[in-house]
């Protein structure tokens, strides 16, 4: 999402404020979470820990840009990751942390990698430029309002898809994964949440389209990309559409992934016959598809657009194998960020929000006959929406821009979808440094 200086825009040639490199941002970000114990009447091998558990996780990250001529720009990052989840990041659809990097690939080095490295060209279709502010992957200056735009590289399908102004960062906002992306979009990329492709768009100040063809993992959970790109691949498609002069804006999401993924029903058959376990990995093709949907709107309401709701929801086909994201299938959630002007705080935000998930009805029976996914695995499986309720208060201190302090309280309902066990709470104390 650009973000927008304040003031303006003019006809005039679009340029970067210098055609220098330059470090755009960086951070620094500590989450302590403390899992509370849980009702488990039985447990398997991806199970939540019944006893709670208390997890620390660190991210560091420099970003940098370079725009040596007004149509092209150049962008790396580096970042770090050190730390855990609780319950090894494993036994919920929406996982607490949203910074944690997953346990399902052993063996992970905890060292700085390049997260993005990627070019982004624009064409101007207008004399109309914005001014826009230096941010993460953002270089300053001035950009054309209405454009064409190709984005090539190393990099995140999220930073272009399925944002949103008030449930989007697990540093500054919401931290479970349901509430900062649509769970049941299940968008290519390595454990680290990258990958490698393109992205065409179109846009303007009222609407926008954009493409964008990525690689995907090998397996599930992966951390190597397939280099069979004819048999392995994402597509996505988003149209933004901002349908008056109050705010108001609309996402609509479709994605394809074409990959090496199982069947869920396939696998269930498979163990009928050999009077066995099923195993959705045993029984995996390449070129196997899953296809989704999904829907994303922000309303500010007032604070120069600091205070507003959100509302997602998601749907995927659930038949073959969750594989790049989490294990979510139909997914709901909304929630309300608010500005602290009313205790005259004005940079203070509260967020408080809900989420329902759910599984199809393939993927249900193969949990429930003992088969494990990467991420969910109690053995056994008497079946529920998986609820969630987050809230959190952001608070920056007195004259330390730089800094943000944030307690977040989440409760999770039928953890795993399995009405057997919890509920749980999970308690958060994060602190953010940034540039």
């Amino acid at each position: 999402m650009l973000a927008l200086a304040a003031g303006t825009a003019a006809a005039e040639e679009p340029a970067p404020a210098s055609d220098l490199p330059m470090l755009l941002a960086a951070q620094y970000t500590f989450i302590e979470q403390r899992q509370s114990t849980l009702a488990s009447p039985y447990e398997g091998r991806l199970s939540l820990h019944p006893d709670g558990d208390r997890q620390g996780t660190h991210t560091i990250g420099f970003y940098s840009g370079w725009g040596p001529l007004s149509w092209a720009q150049f962008y790396l990052d580096a970042e770090k990751f050190m730390g855990a989840g609780v319950s090894d990041a494993t036994g919920l659809g929406g996982l607490t942390n949203g910074d944690v990097i997953r346990e399902g690939v052993p063996g992970i080095k905890k060292e700085f990698y390049i997260a993005r490295a990627y070019a982004r060209f624009m064409l101007p279709l207008g004399a109309t430029v914005a001014s826009i502010a230096r941010g993460q992957d953002q270089l300053p200056g001035t950009e054309a309002v209405e454009r064409l735009e190709l984005k090539l590289g190393q990099m995140s399908v999220a930073d272009d898809f399925d944002r949103n102004s008030y449930a989007n960062s697990a540093r500054t906002q919401f931290l479970n994964w349901s509430l900062w992306n649509n769970t049941a979009w299940d968008f290519a990329a390595d454990t680290r949440g990258y990958t490698n492709g393109f992205m065409v768009g179109y846009v303007s100040p009222r609407w926008m389209l954009k493409v964008a063809a990525v690689q995907v993992s090998t397996f599930s959970n992966g951390n190597v990309f397939d280099g069979d790109i004819p048999h392995a691949y994402a597509l996505n498609a988003e149209l933004t559409w901002h349908p008056d002069t109050i705010g108001t804006v609309l996402r609509f999401l479709a994605y394809e992934n074409h990959a090496r993924m199982g069947i869920y029903r396939d696998a269930i058959n498979i163990a009928k016959a050999r009077d066995t376990t099923p195993c959705i990995v045993c029984d995996d093709a390449r070129g196997r598809i899953k296809y989704g949907f999904g829907l994303n709107m922000e309303q500010p309401l007032a604070d120069s657009g600091n205070t507003g709701i959100f509302l997602r929801a998601g749907w995927s086909d659930g038949k073959t194998e969750d594989f790049e994201f989490t294990e979510v299938d139909r997914v709901v959630s909304g929630g309300l960020q608010l500005a602290g002007n009313l205790w005259h705080r004005p940079v203070d935000r509260f967020g408080i929000a809900g989420v329902l998930e759910g599984l199809s009805k393939d993927h249900e029976n193969y949990l429930a006959a003992g088969g494990c996914g990467f991420l969910l695995c109690d053995g056994k499986l008497r079946y529920g929406t998986e609820n969630i309720v987050e809230a959190y208060y952001r608070f920056q201190p007195p004259y330390l821009d730089f800094v943000q302090i944030t307690p977040a309280i989440q409760h999770v309902d039928h953890p795993a979808y399995n009405e057997d066990r919890g509920p749980l709470y999970v308690y958060t104390i994060r602190v953010n440094l940034h540039y």
